[in-house]
């Protein structure tokens, strides 16, 4: 069966929340567990039998670091790969109606969307089958998964199972987005005369959203069918969580790719749990890292450095006896000898096999809420000072020690 799959990637207004990462970098290519978040979804659809093409659907301008990693992925794993700039920002729905003569080129008979911004084990060829089993040549599947939450006498029923934002079509999804795009275009006249706004809160019939506007409708037709995965699976909405994510990653690497796992050699750092570390970087012997290390391309890694659940990045150097827990080190930074940088972790409940991140507001109680430290590019942290559940916007150059605190 002749397959497509389109990967939202959204654009720079998005990702405010994984500020100041995305500042250097399209949210998209920020490195988990060692490779760009987006290379883990192409990965996935590169092996389901049948992929035609993968199309990179946004509204980031081209640019030369997503051009080079569309050259460099396209050569890795076999596929056609494209990139589709949306005019505007045209939510989940719309922008796949927009191009669905580009989805639809070369007789694709289902394709699947997936967000950018989700860690999974992917679970695409699971889906093709039990669409198969269970539905018609016209039905559509969502991915979900369970959670546990309380809810106090409900009134109503209330669902365990999320939309994890992976959907399979057929190209028979364009009549019902099709059918949303004439309404909101009805609405959008008569708006004027009413003195309204249109339902989807928008002032262009184009914007549609997938999940409030198409399956909403369809949710009662017997089209929609949801299949419910037991595997990982967490969104990427804030920093704090690319750490987490990097997490599942990493430990689905002793499995996918045991090579990408550095381990224990004479002579070699103390590895301790899952650790990916890029095979030009310079790590002391006397270092320990891990569990939940990333140490990215050309970073150097002192005598005596303890590094554990954080992700160092592109040129970083940690100088000798530095501590770093719980912390994005951005590229190109400095930490001083003797310095400790850390911040508090903000992992799901761990009795909880389906727990999932919380997209943790920035503040609480107008006090900076208390998550990962994170590092901006090219910041200088000087000898013995403590950096603690702070915040460190770019090229800066700090001169004693903060905590809980934006750095400006």
């Amino acid at each position: 069966m002749p397959l497509k799959a389109v990967i939202l990637i959204g654009g720079p207004q998005k990702g405010t929340r994984f500020r100041p990462l995305s500042f250097e970098v399209p949210k998209p290519l920020f490195p988990v567990a060692g490779v760009p978040m987006v290379q883990h979804h192409i990965e996935a659809c590169a092996k389901v039998p049948g992929m035609k093409e993968i199309l990179l659907m946004g509204f980031y301008q081209p640019n030369e670091a997503l051009s080079r990693f569309l050259v460099s992925a396209q050569q890795e794993f076999k596929v056609p790969i494209r990139y589709l700039q949306e005019y505007a920002a045209l939510g989940t729905g719309g922008g796949i109606y927009h191009f669905r003569d580009q989805i639809l080129s070369g007789g694709a008979e289902a394709f699947f969307v997936l967000n950018a911004d989700v860690c999974s084990e992917f679970p695409l060829q699971e889906m093709l089958e039990f669409r198969q089993q269970h539905g018609d040549m016209h039905s559509f599947v969502i991915l979900g998964t369970t959670v546990q939450h309380y809810v106090e006498k409900p009134s109503t029923f209330v669902s365990e199972i999320i939309n994890c934002g992976i959907y399979l079509f057929t190209p028979a999804i364009f009549q019902h987005i099709g059918e949303v795009f004439q309404r909101n275009q009805q609405e959008l006249a008569l708006c004027p005369y009413l003195g309204e706004e249109s339902s989807n809160g928008w002032q262009r019939a184009e914007v549609i959203r997938l999940e409030q506007d198409v399956f909403t409708a369809l949710a009662g037709s017997g089209k929609l069918y949801v299949y419910k995965t037991d595997g990982f699976w967490s969104q990427i909405k804030s920093a704090g969580s690319a750490i987490y994510a990097s997490r599942l990653y990493l430990n689905q690497y002793s499995k996918s790719h045991p090579e990408r796992l550095a381990q224990n050699k004479p002579g070699g750092p103390v590895i301790r749990g899952n650790v990916y570390i890029h095979p030009t970087a310079s790590i002391d012997s006397t270092a320990v890292l891990g569990p939940n290390v990333s140490i990215g391309e050309g970073v150097t890694v002192g005598a005596g450095v303890r590094v554990r659940e954080s992700i160092v990045l592109h040129g970083a150097s940690l100088h000798d006896h530095t501590c770093v827990l719980n912390t994005i080190v951005g590229w190109d930074s400095t930490i001083g000898r003797w310095a400790r940088v850390e911040g508090t972790p903000s992992d799901p409940n761990p009795n909880d096999p389906y727990a999932k991140i919380d997209s943790e507001t920035l503040f609480r109680d107008g006090r900076l809420t208390p998550s990962i430290t994170i590092l901006g590019c090219s910041v200088t942290i000087p000898a013995e000072v403590v950096i603690l559940n702070s915040i460190v916007l770019p090229h800066k150059e700090l001169s004693r020690s903060y905590k809980n605190q934006i750095i400006l």
